[in-house]
Order: C-alpha cells, then sequence, then structure tokens
C-alpha cells in the first residue's frame, strides 16, 4: 500500500531544469507533483507517456502536466525553472496556486529572480542549481550534468527556514543532492560568476563548454571575466561558495558536448538571459563602483546579437 500524498510540489516550466526535478520528485510516492509548461507538445506527452529523463539518469515517471494553472491545485512548494526571461510571466499566472503556508523556490540562473516572484508569493527561496540538461524530444529530458543544489531563505522575504529543509528533504529523498543554507547569496554568486564568464564566450563562439575552456584565448577571457565578477561580490560582502574556476574545469570534464544554455539560445535565435547573468555584474558593478567593462562589452555584444534576428 502506497503512502499517503503530504506535499504538493508545482514545478512551473519543465523543460530542461524543472523536468529534471519534476521526474526526480515524481519519484516519490508521498509527492503530488504538478507541472505548468506553455509548451503544448511537451505537455501532451508528459500526460500521454510520462516523463522521461535519459544521460546521468534513466527512468520514467508519471505526473500531472498542464497548459492552464487553473487546473493545478493550491500547492505546499513551488520550484520556478523557467527562463529568467519568463519569469515574470510564469509566476503571475501560478501565483493564486501559492497561498501564505507555502514557498516557492527559484533555481533559475542568475541573480534578479527571486526580487520578481517576491512580488507575488509571500515566501521566495533562494537557490542556485548545477545539474544541466536539454530537451531531447517532448516528454523527454536529457539529463547532461549532474551536480549539487543549494538553497536558501530569500532575505527580504523573511523565509522560515523550515521551508528550506522541507524542500531540500523532499528533493534528496527523490535523488537529486541538495544542500540547505542559512545564507545561499555566496552559492548563487558563484553560479553567477561561472555563468557569465562561459555563457556569452560560448555563444558569441559557438564553441561548446570543453573547447572554450581548452583554447587558450577563451579560456583567459574565462579568467578575466570570473576577476569582474569575484571583485563585485567582494564589494557586496558575499563569500563565494567556491572558485568559480573549478566549476568550469568539472563542467569541461563531463562526458559529451554540453552548450552553455546561452548559446543553445542564441542557435535557437530566442532571447537570452544575458540581463541576468552580465547585465546583472554590470549593475552591482556601478551600485559598488567596481569597474565591470569585459561583462559590459558580453552585455552589449549579447543584446546587438538578439537585436540582429528582429531588426538586421
Amino acid at each position: 500500500m502506497g503512502a499517503r500524498v503530504s506535499v504538493k510540489v508545482c514545478i512551473v516550466g519543465c523543460g530542461a531544469i524543472g523536468g529534471i526535478f519534476a521526474a526526480h520528485l515524481a519519484r516519490l510516492e508521498e509527492a503530488e507533483v504538478h507541472a505548468y509548461d506553455v509548451n503544448k507538445e511537451h505537455v501532451r506527452a508528459i500526460n500521454e507517456r510520462g516523463l522521461r529523463l535519459s544521460g546521468a539518469a534513466e527512468f520514467t515517471v508519471r505526473l500531472h502536466a498542464t497548459l492552464d494553472a487553473s487546473e493545478i491545485p493550491a500547492c505546499d512548494l513551488g520550484i520556478v525553472a523557467t527562463k529568467s526571461t519568463h519569469t515574470r510571466p510564469a509566476i503571475e499566472k501560478t501565483k493564486h496556486l501559492f497561498g501564505p503556508g507555502s514557498a516557492v523556490c527559484s533555481v533559475q540562473n542568475g541573480v534578479g529572480n527571486e526580487e520578481i516572484l517576491a512580488e507575488h508569493v509571500k515566501y521566495v527561496i533562494r537557490g542556485t542549481t548545477f545539474p544541466a540538461g536539454h530537451l531531447i524530444e517532448p516528454g523527454h529530458v536529457g539529463f547532461d550534468i549532474n551536480g549539487d543544489t543549494w538553497i536558501g531563505p530569500f532575505e527580504p522575504t523573511n523565509t522560515p527556514f523550515g521551508f528550506v529543509q522541507r524542500l531540500s528533504d523532499l528533493v534528496n529523498r527523490g535523488g537529486l543532492h541538495v544542500i540547505p543554507l542559512e545564507d545561499a547569496r555566496g552559492a548563487q554568486w558563484t553560479k553567477l560568476i561561472f555563468n557569465a564568464s562561459t555563457n556569452p564566450v560560448g555563444a558569441l563562439t559557438l564553441l561548446h563548454h570543453r573547447a572554450a575552456t581548452r583554447l587558450p584565448s577563451t579560456a583567459a577571457l574565462f579568467n578575466d571575466l570570473i576577476a569582474e565578477g569575484e571583485a563585485v561580490a567582494k564589494a557586496l560582502g558575499i563569500e563565494l561558495h567556491g572558485d568559480p574556476r573549478a566549476l568550469i574545469e568539472k563542467g569541461a570534464s563531463a562526458p559529451g558536448k554540453h552548450n552553455a544554455s546561452m548559446l543553445q539560445d542564441v542557435l535557437a535565435k530566442r532571447q537570452t538571459e544575458v540581463d541576468f547573468m552580465n547585465g546583472a555584474i554590470v549593475e552591482w558593478g556601478k551600485k559598488t563602483g567596481v569597474p565591470t567593462p569585459l561583462n559590459r562589452a558580453m552585455w552589449q555584444l549579447i543584446k546587438g546579437l538578439e537585436h540582429s534576428w528582429t531588426d538586421p
């Protein structure tokens, strides 16, 4: 006899990262998992055949996916895994699911997503995740790289730490590795600095991660971009959670050829998350008086590339 459902979780954005979290949580008998996504074919495939993971983990699970958030019941926990550019419309469509007794966690790239979520829900959890993946076909997510996830209270919302512990316990039992922290800013900024170096360089050169890491000219650019980000974090009083350079090497040592998410966006000619990565470092650099000319150049070049698709 199965365990009684004790927690309802909504995954907002069930693509690559959201799909990885949704699939692991749906393995738990005590969790009722719902996925909200705008990809009609992906939603249909999940409901018809289940959600399949392949790569770092191989299994298929059943869960409820929908294009219509009104079909989802009130939830105890939420995980937002959309592109940062879609955070606002996604939470506006789903905010009614999260009452004062629930909390919503961002596992998105960059910084600035939590502020948007906090405009619509009471309690927000700051999250940083290192698993990577891509959508192979509707209903099938490629789990490219496994890794840790760090979560902690988003300070302005005074989120009780109990929400953080509950979510981390749940995801850990589902098979992903989550580390709860009282202060998750260091982990978030470590990944931000990593992303702000690797993503725009990969997107502009069309090089996959290992190739860009091994080529001396782009590897040097990685290091210089990292140094700028580190200077901004130091000025903000944020102690990084590890060395972004080690993350670059870890990614370069992973099997296969992994394209950074920004390169995936560029190849598909869709808006990137550069405003939440290099743009955020530039803005915080302004506020702290730290020069960020390389991050500004990356931001300007990517914005120019985006513009070329619509108004060349």
